[in-house]
């Protein structure tokens, strides 16, 4: 996970903790579901498939043959906690590692821009998404506790770490085309963004989201974040900045 300019770091050299979470939330494709046994009560944890919805808030794919999706069943009350893979040797400390957990509710939603989001960031699911036992839930975050290194703990409010997305409907409801155009069109330009603009090294980037903060980049089982150097919440605004900064990462 990483993102072409750090807005971890204010213009002060502050730590941006909101900027850390989004960053969390928006760069993870797997994080640990816990909920609470329907029989128990005790915490139960499982790992769990993850993508962000339009403002960053999780989306997962569920089974009912699962236990986690019978605990929700009984009481939808959930914390997730998500941490920042790297690329390292195995040497590194994962205790290092910036990570997020969130508490809230987890509750099936029928809405498409979920759906879709989640089927792009993991495409191998569109095969089994389909299937009477799988449904999409959408997390209704209540509070975040990120831990972000010596003197990076902060408690954060869901409003801290969710794009705000009054007034992006029309870039909401075009961002499949969007990312499809991308894709098909301007793949140069991905590749652009993905290595000059984020310093990513090779090829094969896909887009898989397009937000009023940034286009969000996959390749493998590896996303990155392409900030945008100011929020779009437009249509045409996208078209502007995206060739923008295209025409920014070829002058370097």
């Amino acid at each position: 996970m990483s993102a072409n300019q750090s807005r971890q770091d204010n213009d002060e050299g502050a730590f941006d903790a909101p900027a850390a979470a989004r960053d969390l939330l928006r760069g993870s494709l797997v994080g640990t579901l816990a909920t609470l046994d329907a029989g128990t009560k005790a915490p139960y944890a499982s790992m769990a498939a993850i993508a962000p919805d339009f403002d960053g808030a999780p989306v997962l794919l569920l089974s009912t043959l699962a236990v986690h999706t019978a605990n929700l069943a009984a009481d939808n009350r959930v914390s997730l906690l998500l941490d920042a893979r790297t690329d390292d040797d195995g040497s590194a400390d994962p205790m290092t590692r910036p990570r997020v957990s969130l508490t809230g509710t987890l509750a099936v939603t029928g809405e498409e821009i979920p759906r879709d989001r989640y089927l792009r960031h993991h495409p191998d699911a569109k095969f089994y998404s389909g299937f009477k036992d799988f449904s999409f839930y959408r997390m209704e975050i209540e509070a975040g506790h990120l831990v972000a290194g010596f003197g990076r703990i902060v408690d954060l409010a869901p409003q801290d770490m969710l794009t705000p997305i009054q007034g992006a409907g029309e870039l909401a409801a075009c961002e499949e085309s969007a990312v499809a155009h991308m894709n098909e069109d301007h793949a140069d330009a991905l590749q652009l963004y993905a290595c000059v603009l984020a310093g990513e090294e090779g090829d094969g980037f896909v887009c898989v989201g397009c937000d009023p903060d940034g286009l969000t980049l996959r390749r493998g089982m590896a996303l990155t974040r392409i900030l945008f150097p100011r929020a779009v919440e437009s249509p045409n605004v996208l078209r502007m900045t995206l060739k923008q900064m295209a025409d920014e990462a070829r002058s370097r």
